[in-house]
């Protein structure tokens, strides 16, 4: 069964043992459920439904593989002939989710 989620500002397609990597879940653990409440369409086949904008009842579990950050990722800002120069870096922190259960 395919599902259509919603989580961390993103949206995304997954079936049952899917592996994602989405922005960090606060408060969350490695080994951790999450459960997914925002699932905007669900099904295979004839029985594909598609939500206005969510399925009522529709939920998607799944397991925390890993918090982690991601690369660097650097800023450089230059203005010429001003001596302006500005050097700034960020990491995005992420959860490594798997997919264990698609209910609809």
């Amino acid at each position: 069964m395919k599902a259509t989620i919603k989580t961390q500002g993103q949206q995304f397609t997954v079936t049952e043992g899917d592996i994602l990597i989405v922005n960090r879940y606060p408060g969350t653990e490695k080994g951790s459920t999450v459960e997914i409440k925002d699932v905007l369409a669900a099904g295979e086949g004839e029985g594909y439904k598609v939500g206005t904008p969510t399925l009522a009842g529709a939920t998607v579990s799944a397991k925390i593989l890993e918090n982690k950050r991601g690369d660097k990722v650097v800023v450089f800002k230059k203005k010429k002939r001003k001596g302006m120069e500005r050097k700034r870096g960020h990491r995005q922190e992420l959860s490594v989710i798997k997919i264990e259960s698609i209910k609809a």
